[in-house]
């Protein structure tokens, strides 16, 4: 019968074939899924034969990873902030530059925002953290997709703070109230070009949502709907806070200032400028 010990390099040398990172990481995450076991544990019982029913769940996920799938949708969840949150085909798979978005705002916010806003939820990632750092707020979380609601909605109900997330279903502001305002407004907005979604990695460029991550030629199209939306749905001293791209911020600027904000620039932990504040 064949061990942890016997599957792991065939796999892991399969996966660098195909050009899969972090090959013998992934190798070890889905086996150790298969099994119920925690990456650790595999290591601790490495001469373990593996089922015939083991080896059978095992072999058309390795295939799929070997395919380029994302490894977060084979397992169906992904880790952000301290959460398992699941994710699907239908859902961008929260980044770690996102969670850096949610550390920003922790450290910089002096007063707990009382209403959050979060457009284009996803999986629920950032309007999740936020309830959960402040369970005072009352949140909402905005999705044209069904779809992706659908799979916030679930991972709210996993998450003991979504009891406070009211969900409703548009494209950026178009099902919030007109007079609706907000002390914290956060989106993480499609924002590649179309060049660069033609460069992407397999991963993105074949199996995420395409709606959830590109916007137009320049990669403005969603940012410009949602700076000139927010001043309406702004309360007085009311923060706007994006995830952008790098290259962006100064047409930024010039948005923010048509809209009547006040915009600032912050650079993400590798030095990019990756995040877009406004008042």
């Amino acid at each position: 019968m064949l061990t942890i010990r016997d599957i792991q390099p065939k796999t892991a040398d399969y996966f660098t074939g195909k050009g899969v990172p972090n090959a013998k990481l992934e190798t070890d995450l889905l086996i150790a899924h298969v099994l119920g076991l925690k990456r650790l544990e595999l290591y601790l019982d490495i001469d373990r034969p593996l089922t015939d029913a083991q080896l059978d769940t095992l072999r058309p996920l390795v295939k799929r990873r070997a395919g380029r799938e994302p490894l977060q949708y084979i397992l169906g969840f992904t880790e952000f902030c301290g959460m398992r949150l699941k994710v699907t085909p239908a859902t961008l798979i929260p980044r770690q530059e996102t969670e850096e978005l949610v550390e920003l705002l922790r450290d910089r916010i002096v007063t707990p925002p009382k209403k959050i806003l979060d457009l284009g939820t996803g999986s629920g990632a950032l309007a999740l953290a936020l309830a959960t750092i402040y369970p005072e707020a009352k949140v909402t979380a905005t999705d044209q997709s069904a779809e992706a609601l659908a799979v916030a909605r679930h991972n709210a109900q996993e998450i003991a703070a979504g009891t406070s997330i009211q969900f409703k279903q548009g494209s950026w502001f178009d099902c919030i109230d007109a007079d609706e305002c907000f002390d914290l407004i956060v989106a993480n907005p499609p924002y590649l070009t179309q060049a660069e979604m033609k460069s992407a990695e397999p991963e993105v460029a074949g199996h995420e949502p395409t709606g959830a991550l590109v916007a137009g030629p320049d990669g403005l199209d969603a940012l410009k709907v949602i700076l000139a939306g927010a001043g309406a749905h702004l309360s007085p001293g009311g923060l706007l806070a994006l995830e952008t791209g790098i290259a962006q911020h100064a047409a930024l600027d010039t948005l923010a200032a048509k809209a009547g904000l006040k915009g600032e620039s912050l650079d993400d932990i590798s030095g990019r400028p990756r995040f877009y504040l406004a008042r």
